[in-house]
């Protein structure tokens, strides 16, 4: 955004308002959908998304606001993709908002080749395009407070993740960014409470996806009753249902994500697995970790075989066949919606659906039992649709 003092001069622009971007049938929304290749659920939840985008406003319809609730590794940026191109087709322009810079810049090279002849422009702290308009406009966050009144379809990816979480004056630039009449579409694994109510109560048009495109349900994370991190580092041992547990998950072929609460916990954990299993490349990495990017690309390559990590990387990191270990499950730092993004590494590839998730803590609490509950409902949801396949019925 860069500096904005009280003494400089201030230019506020607005988009001239055209007409309403008209609406399509229903049966033309399910013919365009076919091109995308979306899976029966994603395809089920894009064409509610559709019908509602592209229906003509109401009297009084301002708040134009479709909340689409996907499991984590549900494909959402394909399913935004017949949105945009809906507006596209109608002469308006789309705007994607997510929080981290690194997702900007790895959604940019597929919003293009999906859209080869839109303009794109995509914004960011220290972008080249900032003054640039495209059709289509990729932005982080907190670059929606440059824009008003100026997209007729505003995406907001991981509206539970910081910095949006939360975040009052970035709710208020989303909105501000939308068109008179234009749609907000909120995307999210995880929604807050307030939206999940406002769904389950008829009040926020949504759309659910319980189900990951391989079409295998969720892994339902193991409740593992073990001593805290703090303990065992000051008894230099790990309870024997956790070294088992993971001896498993090494034994199987694993990559292992250990998630702890706090960073000075790392090195120390690090050095304690490593003296267990001395065969095996272990490695810790955090939010002060310089060598972060470097590790992660290690992780990512099967190099590195166990990460000691914290809530960092608790999006954004997939690797192939994986199994996720949190410890301190239920300390203050995991609420549902971080246990259940946590746990959302384990199984998303197809050649490995089943992976294993553990909830390790002293304790159970309110955060443990929600995410469980959240994802068995999930899985119960996507069984019910007829949404998984038929070996998992």
């Amino acid at each position: 955004m860069g500096k904005a003092r009280e003494c400089e001069l201030l230019v506020r622009g607005v988009r001239a308002h055209g007409q309403p971007l008209g609406a399509a049938g229903d049966e033309a929304a399910e013919g365009r959908l076919q091109r995308w290749g979306l899976s029966p659920a994603q395809q089920a939840a894009a064409l509610q998304a559709l019908r509602y985008i592209e229906r003509a406003p109401e009297a009084g319809d301002r708040e134009r606001t479709f909340l689409l609730w996907a499991v984590t590794g549900a494909g959402k940026t394909e399913m935004i993709f017949p949105l945009i191109d809906s507006v596209l087709r109608r002469g308006g322009r789309a705007l994607v908002a997510t929080p981290r810079r690194d997702v900007v810049l790895e959604l940019d090279p597929r919003i293009r080749r999906a859209f080869p002849e839109a303009s794109v422009a995509t914004l960011y702290g220290g972008s080249e395009q900032r003054w640039e308009q495209g059709a289509i406009t990729l932005a982080t966050t907190h670059q929606l407070m440059r824009f008003e009144q100026a997209f007729d379809l505003v995406v907001v990816d991981e509206i539970d993740a910081f910095p949006f979480h939360n975040d009052e004056m970035l709710y208020y630039a989303a909105d501000k960014a939308r068109a008179l009449q234009g749609v907000q579409v909120l995307l999210s694994a995880t929604p807050p409470q307030r939206l999940r109510r406002a769904a389950r109560r008829g009040r926020l048009p949504h759309a659910s996806v319980p189900v990951r495109y391989h079409r295998h349900p969720l892994p339902v994370p193991q409740l593992l009753r073990m001593p805290s991190v703090d303990e065992l580092l000051k008894r230099g041992l790990l309870p024997a249902t956790l070294r088992r547990a993971i001896e498993v998950s090494l034994g199987r072929g694993a990559q292992l994500f250990v998630f702890v609460q706090r960073i000075r916990q790392i090195e120390p954990l690090v050095a304690l697995l490593r003296r267990l299993f001395p065969g095996t490349l272990i490695e810790g990495t955090s939010s002060q970790d310089p060598d972060r990017t470097a590790r992660v690309l290690r992780f990512r390559s099967c190099e590195i075989r166990l990460l000691v990590t914290t809530t960092i990387l608790e999006r954004g990191v997939t690797v192939p066949r994986s199994d996720v270990f949190i410890l301190d499950a239920d300390g203050k730092l995991f609420d549902d919606a971080s246990l259940i993004q946590m746990a959302g590494r384990a199984g998303r590839s197809g050649d490995d659906p089943r992976g294993r998730v553990v909830f390790g803590s002293p304790a159970r609490n309110r955060a443990q039992a929600s995410a469980v509950r959240q994802i068995r409902h999930m899985n119960r949801l996507a069984r019910r649709q007829g949404y998984l396949l038929p070996s998992e019925e």
